[in-house]
């Protein structure tokens, strides 16, 4: 049986769980549904976290220049979030690895074909690669996109069956029911381009890349043929709910 292919994207306030420090519990909730799942699936992960898990451990001088200190924390925290990922799935039987990319890999033919041919190798060989923007020579998803964009540009060019992209709401909700102070999550989207009059431009506490970066990560999927699911990562069991279809998030279509 051929396994389907997920790209799964997690991001700091999934991570963290809205806090300040990096869960556990979290990375290893997401590796528990992982290991049962992967007879049927097998999930490339793209991670952001890298600052957050760095704050943790140190506070480093603002010397004026800010996005040099985020990547300086970056480099600082990256280690500590990969060690974090694989104590925890080591424990599940599961095995990680870890490839740093910047868009300028996805600009050039020979850089595409190494990181498709890596990541299929890696995959084959029962070994999860966990994805993060290279921020010591690139700042693009620091500043803006939480990964949002890296992940979909990695799920073009896998040619993944789906892009699922966690966050802390229940998908997309309608602005009117934001409004009415009751978030109705819109269901199934086929027309991206609709959905700009939806979607909020706030960010949310630690990510970069609000609602917005994600409508554009959608579109560069769909585009691509691939369908986008925007899911509730703060949730217990929220791959396998959603795969189950008992969680609610957004389904954005190939169509």
């Amino acid at each position: 049986m051929v396994k389907k292919r997920i790209l799964l994207k997690v991001g700091s306030n999934t991570l963290t769980k809205e806090t300040d420090h990096i869960s556990r519990g979290k990375i290893e909730d997401i590796g528990r549904q992982i290991a049962k799942l992967k007879d049927d699936y097998e999930f490339i992960i793209v991670s952001s976290g890298a600052i957050a898990a760095a704050k943790q451990f140190v506070k480093l001088e603002h010397n004026g220049e800010e996005i040099n200190v985020k990547q300086a924390l970056a480099a600082i925290g990256q280690p500590h979030l990969m060690r974090i990922f694989q104590e925890n799935f080591r424990e599940l039987g599961l095995f990680t690895s870890q490839c740093l990319l910047s868009y300028a890999d996805f600009e050039q033919p020979d850089s595409k074909a190494n990181i498709r041919n890596t990541i299929n190798v890696l995959v084959a060989n029962n070994c999860i690669p966990i994805i993060n923007e290279n921020d010591t020579v690139s700042t693009a998803e620091i500043q803006f996109g939480d990964n949002d964009k890296l992940a979909a540009l990695t799920a073009a060019l896998l040619q993944v069956d789906l892009l699922m992209i966690a966050t802390n709401t229940d998908g997309i909700y309608t602005k009117k029911s934001l409004a009415e102070k009751h978030p109705a999550t819109i269901d199934t989207v086929t027309d991206i381009n609709a959905l700009q009059q939806e979607i909020s431009s706030e960010k949310s506490s630690h990510g970069t890349g609000g609602m917005q970066s994600k409508i554009e990560a959608a579109t560069i999927a769909q585009n691509a043929g691939i369908a986008t699911w925007i899911v509730n990562g703060l949730k217990e069991n929220f791959i396998i709910d959603s795969l189950n279809g008992n969680a609610k998030h957004t389904k954005i279509s190939t169509t």
